[in-house]
């Protein structure tokens, strides 16, 4: 009876330490975002928190800045753009991948992820030097090229994933009874993936609106993202205008996490 009661302490014990660390660590992720939106809030003229009084003078700073809102619409055009283009071709790609096997297919996932593997500097420059070769550096051109190819990868993860759930019997059983190539990837195996799709694109759209070092190499000339121009922005001045325009962007985060859950559900996407 005494061993008993000892393991359930231990297992108490051990359960209380895990939800602690939880505890902790969810602690650690949301302060900054509670503190920054918490500043973008304040009447003070300064970011700083807990915020003093409570004020939306700063988003509206935020929307008549000429070079901040242009920024945000440049991020919201490539972003969308980057999600569309890396979807379809992270699709076509994992479905290539499910046909490989062995040493072949291990090589072919590296390839897929080796943007994330090479540091983003030297990609950036090396990028850099193609697109002026191809006519085509500082443009707005370049710049969603580069932003595609540094956002595949995370499309591709979650997309391939959810292909690889999906059983080969089924596109078998689809071939059986006279449905085409087009057929089974349309009713069959698209519904069922749809989670991974979704998630893919948002990944991918999430990344491309975050990108630096990218778009400062390859950015237009007189053009920036919003990452640019928060940076040009805190260079000379430090009002909590930058808190409100972090705060829209996990605000367009948010958003798209509950696109997903209103379209596919989350407990599907994971």
């Amino acid at each position: 009876m005494t061993s008993s009661a000892t393991t359930f302490a231990n297992q108490r014990s051990v359960s209380f330490g895990f939800a602690l660390l939880i505890v902790v660590l969810y602690i650690f992720l949301l302060a900054p975002l509670v503190a920054i939106v918490g500043s973008s809030f304040t009447q003070s003229l300064l970011i700083e928190f807990p915020p003093k009084g409570l004020s939306l003078r700063w988003y509206v700073e935020f929307f008549s800045r000429h070079d901040l809102v242009s920024g945000l619409i440049m991020s919201l055009r490539i972003g969308m753009i980057t999600a569309i283009v890396t979807t379809v071709i992270a699709v076509m790609a994992g479905l290539a991948g499910r046909t490989l096997r062995g040493r072949l297919s291990g090589w072919f996932q590296v390839g897929m992820a080796l943007p994330l593997l090479v540091p983003e500097l030297l990609t950036a420059v090396g990028l850099l030097f193609f697109l002026y070769e191809i006519d085509l550096g500082k443009t707005v051109v370049g710049l969603q090229m580069g932003h595609i190819l540094m956002s595949f990868p995370y499309a591709y993860v979650s997309i391939s994933a959810a292909l690889r759930q999906v059983p080969s019997s089924l596109e078998e059983a689809s071939a059986s009874m006279g449905a085409t190539g087009w057929q089974t990837f349309r009713l069959v195996i698209l519904p069922l993936v749809m989670p991974g799709v979704a998630m893919g694109a948002i990944f991918a759209f999430i990344n491309s609106f975050d990108l630096y070092t990218i778009s400062l190499l390859l950015k237009p000339l007189g053009g920036n993202t919003l990452p640019l121009a928060l940076f040009d922005f805190l260079t000379y001045e430090f009002k909590p205008t930058a808190a409100a325009a972090a705060t829209i962007s996990i605000v367009l985060s948010l958003i798209g996490v509950a696109l997903v859950q209103k379209l596919v559900g989350l407990q599907r996407a994971f």
